[in-house]
């Protein structure tokens, strides 16, 4: 069975920094991409960053490029989303999401499995 577990959500101060996990099960991970998307209350769900499996690349929303770092831990069938110099425009549920391949897709439908989500709150 197919599961994505996010954490590490939370509320920090403008300027300061988190770190999302995102925990797989095995199957999804080989042979998949991991992305994370985000979506604020009254606004559709925008791509956020995303990490191919099979050899780590990555690919990034131009928002947040610079500021976010998008890894993979192997082992532990983890895909993190270091964010830093958070701005309140980043407050959103984050999620993350699995796809079969190896080409990364910044829509969401491109996305087969999901995860509950994490709220992230960046006050001012």
């Amino acid at each position: 069975q197919v599961q994505l577990v996010e954490s590490g959500g939370g509320l920090v101060q403008a300027g300061g920094s988190l770190r999302l996990s995102c925990a797989a099960s095995v199957r999804t991970t080989r042979s998949n991409v991991v992305g994370w998307f985000r979506q604020a209350p009254g606004k559709e769900r925008e791509f956020v960053a995303a990490i191919t499996w099979s050899d780590g690349a990555t690919d990034y929303a131009d928002s947040v490029k610079g500021r976010f770092t998008i890894s993979k831990d192997n082992a532990k069938n983890t895909v993190y989303l270091q964010m830093s110099n958070l701005k309140p425009e980043d407050t959103a549920d984050y999620y993350c999401a699995a796809r079969p391949g190896y080409t990364i897709a910044k829509s969401h439908q491109g996305y087969n499995y999901w995860g509950h989500g994490t709220q992230v709150i960046v006050s001012t």
